[in-house]
């Protein structure tokens, strides 16, 4: 067949995802790819192997690697997946660059080929294969839940013989894919919705799902689609409006996030405190620091009478659909280099990537044994001096 993808079995803590789903193996191997499944690859995702009626299952993950032209990852690869690539394969995946500086220089000693998905390009053309976003999608939506189940009231209206009972509030701090989820999945359920975002463009469609945008008087227009850091005189004004809001609020889900450093602060110590007892805050930006003061990354605690819950991989709560849509942005973004040779191999696949293409140009974290991120080199260089 030429080429060879495979995926094994996520081994971070809590990972319940897998790269690949039964629907993309078969679009693979109509593509004539040979995709490779470890046993068991998709249990956690409620996706047992005999669904991979279109991929072979391996019982050995580090044979497996090591027969892989291109390995789709979820989480980044460990350094005893590395070590098992072959050298000049491609490994793509959610490679934390920011974070995992050992492992970069493993895939450049290897002269591995990396693509990391969240640096693709934020373009119409990449809508399909920006996994940020589906992801973010799945975050969104669950942090309602969970805010939902913490809550000591009803979230819709209430007509009953007892009496009437008023909708709760929800603020959601940052109109991205995750805010906009929320802001959708609260209004479904009868919350009376608020919402904020430093980029002034997203009023349209905060408005546009039925939630009143809230306007701090700051616009913090980023490029490629993501917010810029305020300055400090800027962070006064908006938490000054955002204050008054914040405290009469029933629930707060904050989703601002600024990519590769932490997480802007969006709520005080004095915030939560002035807020009412029994409020609830699902801080979505828990891993990267926390946009809440008081978060405590993958713990739920009580301060001052309020939940606040800091949640870590929100998408791994919601495997199924999750990995759906993963798998589906991992496809879209790889099979323009998947080609059928129609030659002397017809029938034959072979891995042809355009260099050219601002999408996989976007993506490349590392090729030719050298890192091709600018940010992640000079990120590298500065901790290495």
């Amino acid at each position: 067949m030429g080429v060879t993808i495979g995926i094994v079995k996520e081994t971070t803590e809590n990972e319940t995802r897998v790269a690949l789903v039964p629907e993309v193996t078969a679009k693979l191997g109509a593509m004539q790819a040979e995709v490779l499944v470890e046993t068991g690859a998709g249990t956690a995702a409620g996706i047992p192997d005999e669904l991979y009626k279109d991929a072979s299952i391996e019982p050995d993950a580090r044979a497996l690697i090591e027969r892989c032209d291109i390995l789709f990852k979820v989480q980044p690869p460990t350094e005893a997946e590395v070590a098992a690539l072959k050298p000049g394969s491609i490994v793509v995946g959610f490679m934390q660059p920011h974070r995992q500086h050992a492992m970069l220089q493993q895939l450049c000693d290897k002269q591995i080929t990396s693509f990391a998905v969240e640096l693709v390009p934020r373009i119409s053309r990449a809508q399909s294969m920006d996994a940020l976003s589906s992801q973010a999608a799945v975050a969104g939506y669950k942090a309602v839940l969970l805010a939902a189940g913490a809550l000591p009231k009803f979230v819709p209206m209430l007509t009953t013989a007892a009496g009437t009972i008023r909708p709760s509030s929800f603020l959601i701090m940052g109109a991205g894919v995750a805010g906009l989820q929320a802001i959708a999945t609260a209004r479904r359920l009868g919350g009376v919705v608020e919402a904020f975002d430093v980029r002034s463009a997203t009023r349209e469609q905060v408005e546009s799902l039925g939630a009143k945008f809230v306007d701090t008087g700051v616009s913090a227009e980023g490029e490629g689609g993501y917010a810029r850091e305020l300055t400090d005189e800027e962070k006064a004004k908006q938490q000054e409006v955002l204050a008054d809001h914040i405290a009469r609020t029933d629930v707060v889900i904050t989703t601002a996030a600024v990519p590769g450093k932490p997480a802007p602060r969006l709520i005080s110590a004095a915030d939560v405190e002035a807020m009412r007892p029994g409020s609830v805050i699902v801080d979505l930006g828990a891993e990267s620091g926390g946009n809440c003061e008081l978060t405590e990354a993958g713990s739920t605690v009580v301060r001052h009478g309020v939940t606040i819950i800091g949640p870590v991989n929100l998408p791994s709560t919601l495997p199924r659909h999750a990995s759906e849509m993963y798998a589906r942005n991992l496809l879209n973004l790889m099979s323009p280099a998947l080609h059928v040779d129609e030659g002397d191999n017809a029938g034959e696949t072979e891995i042809r990537i355009d260099w050219d293409d601002e999408v996989f140009a976007g993506a490349v974290l590392t090729r030719d044994g050298e890192i091709i991120h600018e940010p992640t080199r000079a990120a590298l260089a500065k901790g290495a001096a």
